[in-house]
Order: C-alpha cells, then structure tokens, then sequence
C-alpha cells in the first residue's frame, strides 16, 4: 500500500460515549469553523494606493479586483462578443449535457451567458482567485477559488475549456495548455481568445512618440519582468499543438483603439476598446508600475495624464490583435 493509498484510509477516532448526532453536531460546527476562515481569509482583500487586489495567492495577479476593475471587465467582455458577431466563442459546441469551464472567469459573466445559452449544460465551472462573482446565477454554473496555475485537481474531463484575457496573469502558458489537454475528454474542445498587444496602423500614422505607445512598451516590460507576459496571442496556437490538440483553428482579429474607423462595427469595437482602456488605466499600472518598475505615485499619476489626452486624439490610428485558437483532443 502507498502512502497516498495509507492516508486515504485513516480514521480519526471518536469518544464512543458521544451519540450520533452528537459527533454529527459537533461535526458540522467543525467544519463550518473551518468554511468561515477560509472564506474570511480568502476575501481578506488587500488594498494600495485606493484598489483593492485579492489574498488568495497574494502577487500572483496585479491587477485589481474591486468593483471599478469588475465593471471594465464586463465591458471587455461585451466588447468581445461584439468582435466575434455576438458569439461567446467559435468551437463547434452543441447543446447537450456539456461539462463546461471558464478559466479565470473573473465576475462570471461568460459563464453565465454560457449557461443561459446552454441550459442543458450538466456543470459551468468557472474559477478565479477572488470571490467576485455573483450568487444569483443559474442552477447549472459553480464558481470556485482556485489558482489555474497549480495542479489541477483530478476531475471528470469537460466537453469544452474556455479561456479569455489572461495576458499579464500567467507564468507557465504550455503548462496550462498541457494541464488542459488532460481534463479535456476525447472529441472535446478547447478555446484560448487573448490579446497580443504590440499595436500597430495600417496607414503610417502610428505616433511613436504618443504616451499611449509609450504606456504599452513599459506595461509589457513591467509583465516581463514579472514572468507574465501580456504579449500572447500569436503563440497561442504553438502551445495549443504542443500540448497534443489536433484539429487546430487559428482566427486574428484587428481591434482599434477609439473612434477612427469609417465602418460602423469597427468603429463600435474601437469606442468600447478606448472606453475599457482609459477606464482601466490606472489598474493597468498602480501596482505594476509602482512595485514592478519603481515609479512613485504622483509620477504615475503624471503620465496616465498625459497618456488620457495622447488616446482622445483622432490622428494616430493605433491598432492591436485578439486571437482566437479552438482546438479538439481527438485521442
């Protein structure tokens, strides 16, 4: 017999005098003691420079997780379905009885929209490392605290992964490809959509010299340094046929930053990429810039002014890329 095998099969002794509902009362209060730490532990929130960031595997993110941070958040997600034709994603899923998770699933809004979308779904896990998401949610979606990161905990495989907007959050992306692929059964999908934002234009008016260039070179550094790049989706792909997905889909789409375009949809797209970028602005940067590059406060505060008036400008047509890669475990 192992260990492992050892300790699953210890007992903890009881005082026989106790009757049954006794040990069960005296259970119960036990464990509640335990579900009330960890729930206080884990929304023992902490606070800078007037954010609020999570506990749970305090440093893993740097970005904040506070009721500002949420509403932007929900506004990417709109933003998002808006790029891809109103869809939450582009795998050939089908109605049924789907085991579905949302990975770092943030307020939940996917997954909520998923099992509305699917109220046929048997499960919609979506996890996050802070405790944000509602409770009113449809009988079908579980949210829990987790870090992806960490191994994952050994479980009936889903019909469908979903990932969106980690960039900046994660270290090991081929490892949580691989993680992944194990907990994916056979026939089902995966689907990564992230940004990779090294911005560019298509008409030679890319201002070098504007703050907001300038804001996303020191912000990629910042997640270099870091070990969490921001600059991911063109990758995506390669750790998708590393990890042994087959079936491979790969779609690139061009968003644009404010209000410059002359097609009415990508107009749209650029005024929510302009809004959730200036209302994010100092998330971007309060903890990255301060504990990461060395900045003061007021110093920060300094350039995301100038970066707010460099952004409102019509001149320079600053575009970036969000991919979308689906793939199917076919073994």
């Amino acid at each position: 017999m192992t260990e492992q095998q050892k300790r699953s099969v210890q007992t903890v002794a009881i005082d026989q005098t106790e009757t049954a509902s006794e040990t069960d009362e005296a259970y119960s209060s036990e464990l509640q003691s335990y579900a009330t730490s960890l729930s206080s532990s884990i929304q023992n929130y902490n606070w800078e420079h007037g954010r609020r960031f999570h506990s749970y595997r305090e440093g893993s993110y740097k970005f904040p997780n506070d009721e500002r941070e949420q509403e932007r958040m929900n506004m990417v997600h709109h933003m998002f379905k808006l790029v891809l034709g109103g869809k939450l994603f582009l795998a050939p899923i089908q109605p049924g009885p789907l085991r579905v998770l949302d990975i770092g699933t943030g307020t939940g809004i996917w997954a909520i929209d998923l099992a509305d979308q699917f109220p046929s779904a048997e499960l919609v896990l979506g996890n996050d490392l802070s405790p944000i998401q509602p409770t009113w949610v449809p009988p079908n979606v579980v949210f829990e605290v987790d870090d992806v990161e960490s191994d994952w905990p050994s479980r009936k495989a889903f019909d469908f992964i979903h990932s969106r907007y980690m960039c900046g959050s994660i270290v090991d992306w081929p490892r949580l490809f691989k993680q992944a692929y194990k907990q994916t059964k056979k026939g089902g999908w995966i689907e990564f959509q992230d940004f990779h934002l090294v911005n560019y234009s298509e008409d030679n008016t890319l201002d070098e010299n504007s703050s907001v260039i300038r804001l996303y070179k020191l912000l990629e550094e910042a997640c270099r340094k870091m070990g969490r790049p921001n600059t991911v989706g063109v990758h995506l792909k390669q750790w998708a046929q590393e990890a042994g997905f087959k079936n491979i889909h790969h779609e690139v789409f061009k968003l644009p930053l404010g209000l410059w375009p002359m097609d009415p949809i990508m107009k749209e797209i650029g005024a929510f990429n302009l809004l959730q970028f200036l209302d994010g602005l100092e998330a971007f940067t309060i903890s990255t810039f301060t504990n990461v590059l060395g900045w003061s406060v007021p110093e920060v505060q300094l350039f995301l002014s100038q970066v707010r008036n460099d952004a409102k400008k019509r001149g320079s047509h600053i575009m970036h890329d969000f991919h979308v890669v689906y793939a199917q475990r076919l073994d």
